[in-house]
């Protein structure tokens, strides 16, 4: 399969996705369970996407550096409940003085 085959085939899927998406009768979408999982699926994709960027190398292996030091600032900080820019900086300021010490991600 060629690169752009992978691509049509994705364009392809994606469109089909979004097509269902719209296909599906209102009467299934307002059931409690379904409004709460849909409600949860962002949620659910946040923390895959911060877990992969801060917990795994580029070469996929587990990393523990200062990406993952700045993530547990941050949540440290979520969870004194500090406004959202005070967590981005922490966290952003606990990363770069790890890095500039040697602890490299």
């Amino acid at each position: 399969m060629t690169l752009w085959t992978a691509i049509l085939v994705a364009a392809a899927v994606a469109f089909g996705l979004k097509l269902a998406g719209h296909l599906v009768p209102e009467r299934l979408l307002a059931e409690p369970h379904v409004k709460r999982v849909t409600a949860a699926l962002p949620i659910a994709l946040l923390a895959a996407l911060v877990a992969t960027q801060a917990f795994v190398s580029p070469g996929g292996t587990l990393a523990l550096d200062a990406r993952a030091a700045a993530v547990a600032v941050a949540v440290v900080a979520l969870l004194l409940r500090a406004p959202f820019i005070v967590v981005v900086v922490l966290g952003a300021a606990t990363a770069a003085v790890l890095r500039a010490l040697g602890w490299a991600a």
